[in-house]
């Protein structure tokens, strides 16, 4: 079963870093940009179905599983900090 915080349940084509096509390192500053740009927009859309979903179903769930999802959306979103970090990192060496 899905997570409702695995965003590619919602279509929004989130990728995790090992499903990426080449190394960041290889990456032009154009791509880095645009992949820094998605991974923004994913972290946003994390974040904002965390909220819905906490706001409208933590009474529902119980305290068991609303712990559990806090976790994964915690994981979630050191996942793509850490990516965007690494990116910003590169594109700064690269003068972009």
């Amino acid at each position: 079963m899905r997570s409702l915080l695995d965003l590619s349940f919602f279509g929004s084509g989130c990728h995790m870093d090992n499903d990426r096509e080449k190394p960041y390192e290889t990456m032009s500053v154009e791509e880095l940009q645009a992949e820094l740009k998605r991974l923004k927009e994913s972290l946003c859309d994390l974040e904002e179905t965390h909220n819905f979903t906490f706001s409208k179903t933590t009474v529902h769930i119980g305290a068991e599983r609303a712990q559990a999802m806090q976790e994964e959306y915690e994981e979630e979103c050191a996942l793509h900090s850490g990516q965007i970090a690494k990116i910003e990192g590169i594109l700064k060496g690269k003068g972009g």
